[in-house]
């Protein structure tokens, strides 16, 4: 398919396994067997190589289906990167809370006085290994334009942005290429626009049919 032939299969996968980070908890091992074990029995493949760094932002693109959090766990769990989300404060809380933060919740509060960036520097301050998973597109609908708050988050809080990427088209996806946010968004996107060039969404059209000129949030 056309949005494969620019890509080695072979030599991302071999990447993709020399970037496996050391095995982890017991318990974390038993659910990488059953998240990546789902991930493989759907028939998908991982590839590419994950960053080694401790504390980065990463994207997850595209973003059109209810099994897209499904599919970047799997390759979370293949990778041993234990990832999390941002989610409203009131998910952590109540009976479920524990459930939710395990899973990977990070708690953040839209109605406060402090702003969202703020609170995300804050977590990655206060951890020693911290993996934040953003869609940009910030919607399963169609989009006009990525929203900028991952860049935001990556440039203050001083992190790389890992790239991760869904290929419904073939059944691969995986983290492969890493951008060091420069403060110039335009030109940022252009390298980011470079590496999407090469995967496909679900519907096997150019991710680069959105624009990553940026709708601006804080």
């Amino acid at each position: 398919m056309d949005g494969t032939t620019r890509v080695d299969i072979e030599e991302m996968k071999a990447r993709a396994v020399r970037s496996k980070r050391p095995r982890r908890s017991f318990g974390y091992e038993v659910a990488r067997l059953i998240f990546y074990g789902l991930y493989r029995l759907m028939g998908w493949r991982v590839l590419g190589e994950a960053p080694a760094d401790k504390k980065l932002v990463i994207i997850a693109a595209p973003h059109e289906t209810n099994w897209d959090l499904t599919q970047m766990l799997g390759i979370a769990f293949y990778y041993r990167i234990p990832v999390r989300w941002m989610g409203k404060k009131s998910l952590g809380e109540g009976p479920f809370g524990w459930l939710m933060r395990w899973w990977g919740l990070l708690p953040v509060d839209r109605k406060g006085t402090t702003r969202l960036v703020d609170q995300v520097i804050a977590a990655y301050d206060e951890a020693d290994e911290m993996a934040l998973v953003i869609a940009p597109e910030g919607t399963r609908a169609d989009v006009k334009a990525w929203k900028t708050g991952f860049y935001n988050i990556a440039l203050e809080a001083e992190v790389p942005v890992a790239l991760g990427f869904i290929d419904y088209a073939n059944k691969f996806g995986g983290l492969d290429g890493t951008l060091v946010p420069c403060g110039d968004y335009e030109a940022d996107m252009e390298k980011v626009a470079d590496f999407y060039r090469t995967r496909v969404s679900r519907f096997n059209h150019p991710l680069t049919g959105e624009s990553l000129r940026g709708d601006r949030e804080g």
